[in-house]
């Protein structure tokens, strides 16, 4: 009987493990099936090439297209002042004139000089003419004589030259004591007045005399940044607007390229000229300045929200034998919704409308 029991006990758990290890094969089984991936239909579309025109907005400043500030060459006092701030003058017009007695004193030193060196001079060469008309006849001048008169005539000869030249230094710094307007243009800075001690340095010349500006045109300072330098070119035409005349549009073109970047802004300084007769805008303006981008090539224009942008970078999401393949891009111009793309791509790659980042690598979709 004890017999019977311990086999039927042993039966029973053999049954149990049998039981067991069928559940675990199905379980198994059941879980492999479970992982088997089933293809997410997924929006898509063919991406094609497209000729993006935009525009950028950026900062400007108006300058005068000359503008100079003029300082005293020697110490001197005013002794008249012809103009005053907003004064219109045209080139070499006479503006002030300055006072400076010792270099009067200078002048007449030097003319004085000029005319003792003259005097021997001129009595030197005609001894010595003299002499060699009489030493035509043998016998009457010896030969050193002669020598010595040569040498006479050419010491003071030297000195007259060297009379001259100083006399001329000091009529030219004489000069200097009548400041004279270097083109035509208004005032727009005064800061000395009559009777003031003004010189080259020290006090007196902390502040120029005057400030003369040329603004019957003016030029228009823009910084473009580095990704859109390829796009504007010499004889381009910009609108600007500035904020006393809101809405009035002004226009320029494009006359100088700086041809490098600023290392600090990674910019590249572009100037415009801009005709300003009837004189409304002023120096010193800050623009807003619209610059038209025209598309020159056609490129991969994609709407924005196809964009996948992580921490990792920019990524486009694209079909691949029915497979997620992510595209690392760059961005290019923008406009409202679409943007200029650029990466390992090529004409009809078919790409996910809407991305995101729950996708991966890999994953099976349908189109």
């Amino acid at each position: 009987m004890r017999t019977n029991l311990f086999r039927n006990t042993i039966a029973m758990a053999g049954g149990i493990a049998l039981l067991t290890l069928i559940n675990g094969c199905n379980a198994k089984a059941e879980k492999e099936g479970g992982k088997k991936e089933r293809p997410v239909a997924i929006a898509t579309f063919k991406l094609k090439k497209d000729k993006l025109a935009t525009a950028l907005q950026l900062p400007g400043e108006l300058s005068a297209y000359q503008q100079v500030d003029l300082y005293a060459k020697i110490s001197s006092f005013i002794k008249t002042l012809k103009v005053d701030i907003g004064s219109q003058v045209n080139k070499g017009q006479l503006l002030m004139t300055l006072e400076a007695p010792e270099t009067n004193s200078q002048l007449a030193a030097a003319q004085s000089r000029l005319k003792s060196q003259e005097a021997l001079y001129t009595a030197s060469k005609a001894n010595y003419e003299r002499l060699f008309e009489t030493s035509k006849t043998p016998g009457t001048i010896s030969k050193n004589d002669l020598d010595q008169a040569i040498a006479r005539r050419n010491s003071d000869f030297a000195q007259f030259e060297a009379a001259k030249a100083a006399h001329k230094e000091i009529a030219a710094i004489r000069d200097y004591l009548e400041i004279r307007a270097p083109f035509s243009g208004i005032i727009t800075a005064r800061n000395v007045n009559l009777g003031a001690y003004v010189g080259p340095s020290g006090k007196g010349s902390e502040f120029p005399l005057l400030t003369l500006q040329e603004q019957k045109n003016l030029r228009l300072a823009i910084s473009i940044p580095e990704l859109y330098t390829g796009y504007l070119k010499e004889g381009d035409e910009v609108t600007f607007t500035v904020k006393s005349m809101p809405d009035q549009v002004f226009s320029a073109k494009v006359k100088r390229l700086s041809g490098a970047l600023d290392l600090r802004l990674r910019s590249e300084k572009i100037e415009m000229d801009v005709p300003n007769t009837s004189k409304r805008l002023l120096p010193g303006m800050v623009a807003e300045v619209h610059i038209p981008l025209p598309a020159s090539v056609s490129t991969f224009v994609v709407p924005k929200k196809t964009l996948l942008e992580t921490a990792e970078g920019i990524f486009v999401l694209k079909n691949q034998n029915n497979e997620v393949v992510k595209v690392a891009v760059k961005k290019g111009r923008e406009t409202d919704d679409r943007v200029e793309i650029f990466g390992d791509l090529k004409t009809d790659d078919q790409l996910v409308s809407s991305p995101s980042e729950e996708m991966q690598s890999g994953q099976l979709i349908q189109p």
